[in-house]
């Protein structure tokens, strides 16, 4: 067994990025009323630390301070010294990272703060290098003896600071979302737009998904040609580029260029739940052929590699792995040597090499290339003279064989702790692939990990748990994990037409509206009432590479409204929209899924009602068109739901189509009823 010259209290966490640290010199804790009542007893500052097991920067300042006796001397003579894992506890990172981004101007991870023995901020920043590090520790622990109300009074200005951040004003004009309002928001966000390389002019480049879905929709419902030229053409370029695994399938984090090539290498589960859930979508609406590779090479790669027994998903791989040296290096995993592809390749290096771009364009660093296309499958097989189907054949059995070759080496860390809020993402990626292409083993996954959700992560008080590992459910549940699962539940719902996930959806709803909603500022804060008190209770509303909190429960407020015919839901989540949307023409692209609700209101919305005894057949024929602004609901026997009551017929399957409280006549053929809503 390995001996370890240190150990310390992080030893006893399931959490794998806190056990990454249980043998640095430094005295960790973790975050709990342990640790903050001894900073309170003992008088000492107390240093937050906050990161995740995927992150690159976390482990160099780990390796460069936390792991050096000196640095941990330092920390461990003067401090209180406390790990967090932001997946684990995002309500405590949220809250230094508004103190950060208020100190510096910006944030990121580590993130690492000096707090008074109370718990708030006097001092942060993200990656330091050690000199620095130890320098601002020693200056901070000398001030705090000899003008500790120099601190103080910092302290108070920042919190008071920190407690604007969130603060969400009442909207009380008049109720009103219109067209206008939207195409204006999307014509200022598009001046950022790079329509020559895909995505923002910006760089690193973030996927995020859900801007894409809105852009999408929208392109779609106004039938503008170039905005969807500019969607495909970003789908295209990040799935043509190195931050796409061509070899494995799945999504790295973001590009760290500005053509898509070099990603930062960890794969998060939410963005490959996202992705799918987004080429799903955009297949349908393009039956581009590629995004289905792209779908159903996701998904392998979830299954092979994010997927436990009980039909959880884990959270994450790390970006770096070991060199065939043994040191640890960002990407090794998933690089190639020319030399390399030579000897496995053989014959057919040189058609490889082109396709996947095996030179200056695709060249990296130190020999190593990461793999990006250039050209579609039909470019290049008129540009090389080969057959189409010959090319394809080509394809796969190069993948085959280096995935087979890259097994053999080291891999990268595993993050095995199961999110609820990521897991129902995934749920919902799984169902929307089930949708669109009609695959079994996509609803069966989907199945799966609702069950584990059900059965593992639902308490009998109809509260959520937000983590589980090793058989052990923990941490009460924030509001992220509560929109999401019932986002992902009403999604089961219009799949299966199995109504026990529409009710669980209702009755998580009324207990967020319990235990996370403001009912003077119609919104929903980030944690529960049950929670301890942090230095301000958040509320998560602008959307980012995750939407926000708040924006999917809006959504599901609107969904719920039609379900149960709840004119109260219907009006917080139109009041919800209203609140934010002063923000928004600002910066839309922070507000996609905002913008997407909005459509709802501002567009004609369609319920779907299909009855009778070929409802399931009736539905798949549906599923093959794009029809984002609709709701579905079904039965193959008589119900009395709301949206079913009176509309079953033993001898007829019949579809209804009904907006704004107005029904067409109903019909028996699906192309029919499609003509209804376009």
């Amino acid at each position: 067994m390995e001996q370890h010259k240190y150990t310390n209290d992080l030893i006893h966490e399931t959490s794998p990025y806190l056990l990454q640290h249980a043998h640095n010199p430094v005295n960790w804790q973790p975050w709990g009323d342990k640790a903050l009542k001894q900073a309170k007893e003992e008088n000492k500052l107390i240093i937050i630390s906050v990161g995740y097991a995927a992150c690159h920067w976390c482990h160099v300042m780990e390796h460069e301070s936390f792991e050096d006796p000196v640095v941990a001397e330092i920390m461990n003579s003067s401090f209180i010294n406390i790990k967090v894992d932001r997946e684990e506890r995002p309500d405590v990172d949220q809250v230094y990272m508004s103190a950060v981004q208020l100190m510096t101007g910006s944030g990121g991870w580590p993130l690492n703060m000096v707090t008074l023995p109370d718990g708030r901020p006097v001092w942060g920043g993200t990656y330091f290098p050690k000199g620095n590090w130890i320098d601002a520790l020693k200056q901070i622990a000398d001030l705090y003896q000899k003008q500790p109300e120099k601190l103080v009074e910092y302290a108070e200005k920042l919190e008071q600071g920190i407690k604007a951040v969130d603060l969400i004003e009442v909207n009380t004009d008049e109720i009103g979302f219109d067209k206008e309002f939207i195409t204006s928001s999307v014509n200022d966000w598009s001046n950022s737009f790079d329509h020559k390389k895909g995505g923002t002019n910006r760089v690193p480049k973030f996927m995020m998904p859900n801007n894409y879905h809105f852009l999408l929709r929208y392109a779609h419902q106004t039938n503008d040609k170039e905005l969807m030229q500019y969607v495909n053409g970003t789908l295209d370029k990040i799935s043509f580029g190195g931050v796409y695994d061509h070899i494995g399938g799945g999504f790295a984090r973001y590009s760290t260029d500005d053509k898509w090539h070099v990603p930062h290498f960890e794969k998060m589960l939410y963005d490959n739940a996202q992705l799918v859930s987004l080429y799903s979508d955009a297949y349908l609406a393009t039956k581009d052929s590629w995004y289905k590779d792209v779908v159903y090479e996701t998904l392998q790669f979830v299954s092979r590699e994010l997927t436990n027994d009980e039909g959880a998903f884990y959270s994450s791989l790390d970006a770096d792995s070991q060199t065939p040296e043994g040191e640890l290096e960002e990407g090794a995993f998933y690089v190639w040597k020319k030399e390399e592809l030579k000897i496995l390749l053989d014959s057919d290096y040189e058609l490889f090499s082109k396709y996947y771009n095996i030179n200056s364009y695709g060249f990296w660093e130190k020999e190593n290339y990461v793999l990006i296309r250039k050209d579609s499958n039909l470019e290049f097989s008129n540009e090389n003279s080969i057959d189409l189907g010959e090319l394809r054949k080509k394809v796969l059995e190069w993948k085959e064989l280096l995935l087979k070759e890259r097994e053999k080496r080291s891999r990268p860390r595993l993050d095995d702790k199961t999110l609820t809020s990521w897991n129902a993402l995934m749920l919902k990626g799984y169902l929307d692939a089930y949708r669109v292409f009609g695959e079994k083993k996509f609803l069966q996954a989907a199945l799966k990990n609702a069950n584990f959700i059900k059965n593992k992560q639902l308490q009998s008080n109809g509260s959520l748990f937000h983590s589980y590992k090793n058989g052990k459910s923990t941490i009460n549940g924030y509001l992220e994990d509560y929109a999401s699962v019932i986002e992902s539940f009403i999604t089961l719902y219009q799949n299966t037409f199995d109504s026990q996930w529409l009710d669980i959806s209702e009755q998580l709803t009324q207990y967020t509206f319990k235990h996370f909603y403001d009912s003077d500022k119609s919104i929903f804060y980030f944690t529960s009432d049950e929670d301890p008190k942090l230095i301000t209770r958040t509320i998560e509303y602008t959307d980012n590479v995750i939407p926000a909190s708040n924006s999917i429960m809006a959504k599901n407020l609107f969904l719920l409204s039609h379900y149960y015919d709840n004119s109260e839901y219907q009006e917080i989540s139109k009041q919800m929209l209203h609140n934010i949307k002063p923000h928004i023409d600002k910066y839309a692209s922070g507000y996609s899924n905002w913008l997407d609700l909005m459509l709802n209101y501002s567009y004609s919305f369609y319920e779907v009602v299909i009855t009778g005894s070929d409802t399931n057949n009736k539905l798949n024929e549906l599923n093959k068109s794009y029809i984002p602004n609709m709701l579905l609901a079904g039965s193959e026997s008589d119900s009395e739901r709301p949206l079913l009551k009176n509309r079953y017929t033993s001898d007829r399957t019949l579809i209804y189509v009904c907006e704004n409280n107005t029904c067409k006549f109903p019909v028996e053929k699906v192309d029919e009823a499609i003509n209804f809503i376009r």
